[in-house]
């Protein structure tokens, strides 16, 4: 091979000297034998003196096109200074080249994970509004990967695809509201932006969807939240205004209907003072339930305080709290006022829904077998439990107990004097302490209401 390229070569240098060797025969100065052996030896060195040259040139040029393999190539073994510097300097070459290629490797791999690792599903779309990516959050919401499938083929919603046609056409994002029912049900707020500049992927547009179905929902509920305590808060004040208006006209000399009138006001003034210190006593709960409780608290304690400071209560209706608690209930994790609010609301609401005559059952335990609800499974937890001999409630209502103003007869519970916001204060407080709250009921038989809490420590 260096034979080819060495001849050309040596012929284009040695052309000066034949010109020289030319003119001196023609004027004489030389005879034609001697200057075709001068000419000779001359081509004959100048191919010795380029040989190597030639030879490590095409090592090099064999070195550099290797450079592009993936297999490692020999460094090959140079003769010539100039040779092994461009040797060098392709070595030098090679390694920043590596350097930057794993730089930009670990850059895109990282992107990679990143774009992977995003909750909100993403999807990438060309300028004909075809997925040409997405990440792991995009194919669990929708089932299968979905790329080359035109946007309209997956997100039916004419305002978005308006809106990405709007994107794509080289105007400004825009964001659209949907309801998906298909692979899965929820509220979605769709954000379509452009890219500035597309990458490889010929990705025009980035799609991003954004769960909005839980804050849909506390936005419903913070609705029905103040229609319902509007609704409770203006049926005794309409009945208190009432009775005021009838004091002040009709009754207004009557002293009878004074003394019935003013105890029914002060049923309905009495009331709304409940209910509101139960609202404000519900929200400061529902501020704090996000932070862990401090503090240590006695469970057997304080359910036998509060028991006894419902004796009276339950004696009027010929009833009797009985407890069944270890003695040797370890504490727990937890504020004292806070926990004596759970006990307080299930033992008031056990004498108010239990048959007249019957027994208020308490059990204290510790255990280690944790209900599936329980947050944290790896230490014990201390079991109380209030069972009543009730109506008992339907297995239909057992799940909305703890909603805000729900109740299974909403005539009965008002006429107990119940705010319909007992057993929301107790599960937003089992929340707070981790703990989980157990409802099981049959009817005609009673229903019984269990708190687990951890233990300390």
């Amino acid at each position: 091979m260096h034979t080819r390229r060495l001849w050309p070569l040596v012929t284009i240098l040695s052309v000066p000297a034949v010109a020289i060797f030319v003119v001196l025969v023609v004027a004489q100065a030389i005879e034609v034998l001697p200057a075709l052996i001068a000419m000779a030896a001359m081509a004959g060195v100048t191919t010795l003196l380029l040989k190597p040259y030639i030879q490590d040139l095409e090592d090099v040029a064999r070195f550099a096109r290797d450079l592009q393999q993936k297999e490692e190539s020999g460094v090959p073994s140079l003769r010539t200074d100039i040779a092994n510097d461009i040797l060098t300097a392709l070595k030098q070459a090679r390694r920043h080249f590596r350097a930057q290629s794993e730089e930009m490797t670990a850059r895109l791999k990282f992107h990679e994970t990143l774009f992977d690792s995003l909750p909100s599903p993403i999807l990438l779309l060309d300028a004909q509004r075809r997925i040409v990516g997405e990440n792991a959050a995009a194919r669990k919401t929708f089932g299968r990967q979905q790329r080359d499938r035109d946007l309209a083929a997956l997100l039916r919603h004419p305002d978005l695809l308006d809106a990405a046609d709007k994107v794509l056409a080289g105007e400004a994002g825009g964001e659209v509201e949907l309801t998906l029912t298909s692979p899965v049900t929820g509220e979605y707020r769709a954000m379509v932006e452009p890219l500035l500049r597309p990458g490889s992927s010929a990705a025009a547009a980035v799609l991003s969807l954004h769960d909005i179905t839980a804050l849909k929902r506390v936005e419903q509920m913070r609705a029905d939240f103040i229609a319902n305590a509007s609704h409770e808060l203006r049926t005794p004040l309409a009945a208190v205004l009432g009775f005021i208006e009838t004091l002040r006209g009709p009754a207004k000399g009557d002293e009878d209907a004074h003394e019935r009138f003013l105890g029914i006001m002060f049923e309905q003034a009495s009331r709304m003072s409940r209910l509101v210190a139960d609202l404000l006593n519900l929200s400061r709960i529902e501020l704090h339930e996000h932070s862990r409780p401090e503090g240590e608290a006695n469970l057997g304690a304080i359910v036998r305080r509060v028991a006894a400071g419902l004796e009276l209560t339950a004696s009027e209706k010929l009833m009797k709290i009985d407890l069944d608690l270890d003695e040797t209930l370890p504490s727990v994790s937890g504020q004292e006022d806070e926990l004596t609010q759970i006990f307080q609301n299930l033992l008031d609401n056990a004498l108010k829904y239990g048959r007249e005559g019957t027994p208020i059952i308490v059990t204290g335990r510790t255990v280690s077998d944790l209900p599936p609800g329980m947050p944290d499974k790896s230490r014990a937890a201390v079991m109380i439990s209030v069972q009543d001999h009730g109506e008992g409630i339907a297995r239909e209502h057992l799940p909305r107990l703890t909603e805000r103003f729900f109740r299974v007869d909403t005539a009965r519970s008002r006429r107990l004097g119940g705010t319909g916001l007992g057993l929301a204060i107790v599960k937003h407080v089992v929340n707070r302490h981790r703990g989980c709250l157990q409802v099981e009921s049959e009817l005609g038989e009673g229903t019984t209401f269990t708190v687990y809490l951890p233990v300390a420590g």
